[in-house]
């Protein structure tokens, strides 16, 4: 796998302050994309051993919320395998931070994926320009949707991360 960058104490991407990590690699090339330097597999940098202990200093202060994974698409081909070991990792490590990973894959696409298991948030869907709304909580497009996992996986039937909360 890799990145382009780890961005640290992000408020953007999730919820509370957050690591986030930029992957490299990106087949949906949505058009009017915001980071469009991501899509190719072969740009950034390797994600080894340093990058991974950068990202795990980070999750061990108390004030950061959890881990963000984005790009590129976490789960282009390129990704999926390492993306979901690192989950896991995190997960096991972490127990007490979120997970969040942003796709152009919709939830039915990737749901039975391994990946799954481990999310606690999941934003789905290819951004589209003509449903572009900058006042879109934590997505760009209205087709997208910012999905509760474990509620979800729990109840059989897509669950939105604060449905029930009045969001401005």
């Amino acid at each position: 796998m890799r990145y382009h960058n780890i961005t640290k104490d992000d408020m953007l991407n999730g919820d509370g302050l957050r690591v986030v990590l930029w992957v490299a690699g990106c087949s949906h090339c949505c058009k009017d994309c915001h980071n469009p330097i991501t899509w190719d597999p072969n740009g950034g940098l390797p994600f080894d051993t340093a990058a991974k202990n950068e990202v795990f200093e980070e999750l061990e202060k108390d004030y950061i919320s959890g881990i963000t994974f984005s790009g590129g698409d976490p789960l282009h081909i390129a990704n999926a395998y390492d993306v979901t070991e690192l989950a896991k990792e995190i997960r096991a490590k972490f127990p007490n931070k979120t997970i969040w990973l942003y796709t152009g894959y919709t939830w039915e696409e990737i749901r039975h994926l391994e990946v799954v298991k481990y999310l606690d948030v999941l934003v789905d869907g290819e951004f589209e320009v003509d449903k572009k709304d900058q006042n879109l909580h934590w997505k760009g497009s209205s087709n997208q949707r910012v999905i509760d996992v474990k509620r979800t996986l729990r109840e059989g039937e897509v669950r939105l991360h604060e449905e029930d909360c009045e969001v401005s």
